[in-house]
């Protein structure tokens, strides 16, 4: 949904700075239009893979993240002398699908108070719900200085098309001091993680449990073996065109067994396009039966320095733990061997905490324009967070780990 009065080409005005020189305030309709390396040049800092030109610009190009899709790219950028020095990816939403922060009690406030809700102005990576969302600013920048030039001009972004606010979901806990000295409002969820505490091997990991628990695993570990199939990690160029275009078959089989409640949201060409641009940077789980090459399960990863991301799986058949190794196990041995050292495996799933993972809080940040909006979600959200807090360390007490 295009909001009235937007552009259709990227608009440009001039602040002036502390030490007189000029800023370049520009927004952006395609990431495309900004060249690779200077994005490039500020996002490789971050920790996370999920704010890189290639991620973005596939998101884009492949027909996922687009207007029609209720995703319509705004991309904040600020250049200094002809150089790209800050970027926030951004996007003007007609709906919350996609963001996994599910904001529907706000949504229904709105509706009460008769606030239109939508459109309204999200930050993050489509689709992505992986902790890492913060501006992207030149190192050598002052970014509390340009993170308020930001937003500002994200304020009279708001106010221009009328946008019922904007939120910066699964923030960076270190750039969050930020947003809340500018009046946006904590609002914590539940995520899942890994930490790897020096683990040799996966035996080293094992050991971190219970002894009953470490029996299921080895036994879930050993299902592989009694049915006859066999796991396999591959990485850039051992990845091939066919496994994408097999990996967008199962992604799409998946989400199709959950009807309206899927989450289908790529597109083929999004995963063909990984092999020439971005497969540097995934990891794929694939699942082998013996005397065949082709994969009855795969899991769909990403990593970038010391961490992994877990994203998407899918299988053909139903095989006793063949989920569990493809998601977490194998996964999880990769991460020893190579140097990880936090796995994020994805949202959801009570299982992961029986094997090896603990809940931990993600937070989204939010300021409605609405003032009547804005101060019900002050005078709540300490209250709700405080819940969301008590759930997670209930979860966390069924940790069936060994006293260490």
């Amino acid at each position: 949904m295009r909001p009235q009065g937007a552009p259709k080409s990227a608009k440009r005005r001039t602040v002036a700075m502390s030490d007189t020189k000029q800023l370049n305030i520009k927004w952006v309709k395609r990431i495309k239009h900004i060249d690779e390396q200077d994005w490039n040049a500020i996002a490789m800092n971050l920790t996370t893979p999920f704010f890189e030109w290639e991620w973005l610009r596939l998101l884009e190009e492949s027909g996922s993240a687009v207007e029609t899709n209720g995703w319509l790219p705004h991309h904040l950028t600020i250049w200094r002398a002809g150089r790209l020095v800050a970027a926030a990816p951004l996007y003007i939403k007609s709906h919350s699908a996609g963001e996994f922060v599910f904001d529907h009690v706000w949504v229904d406030v709105a509706r009460r108070l008769e606030i239109q809700y939508y459109p309204k102005l999200v930050g993050m990576s489509p689709f992505s719900p992986t902790i890492g969302y913060r501006f992207l600013i030149d190192p050598r920048e002052d970014e509390i200085a340009l993170s308020g030039v930001m937003l500002k001009a994200i304020d009279g972004l708001c106010r221009r098309y009328g946008l019922s606010g904007c939120s910066f979901n699964y923030v960076d806990p270190e750039w969050a001091k930020i947003l809340t000295s500018h009046g946006f409002l904590s609002w914590t969820h539940q995520s899942f993680a890994w930490r790897n505490r020096d683990f040799n091997s996966f035996d080293d990991y094992l050991s971190i449990f219970k002894s009953g628990q470490r029996r299921n695993i080895k036994r879930e570990r050993n299902a592989m073996d009694r049915q006859g199939i066999r796991l396999v990690a591959l990485t850039g160029e051992q990845i091939t065109p066919e496994l994408f275009k097999r990996m967008y078959a199962l992604y799409t089989d998946t989400n199709a067994q959950f009807g309206p409640w899927g989450c289908h949201y790529l597109t083929p060409s999004f995963f063909e396009g990984l092999h020439s641009r971005y497969r540097h940077r995934i990891l794929l789980i694939n699942a082998l039966r013996e005397g065949s090459p082709t994969p009855i399960a795969m899991s769909f990863l990403l990593y970038k320095g010391d961490r992994l991301y877990g994203r998407y799986w899918g299988a053909t058949t139903e095989a006793d733990a063949l989920h569990f190794n493809a998601c977490y196990y194998a996964p999880i041995e990769w991460a020893i061997q190579n140097g990880i050292r936090h796995f994020d495996p994805g949202i959801g799933g009570h299982h992961k905490i029986r094997r090896g993972f603990e809940a931990v809080p993600n937070h989204s940040y939010h300021r409605f324009s609405e003032w009547r909006l804005q101060e019900i979600l002050r005078l709540n959200i300490g209250k709700i967070n405080q819940l969301e807090m008590a759930q997670i360390e209930d979860i966390n007490a069924e940790k069936p780990l060994a006293n260490r």
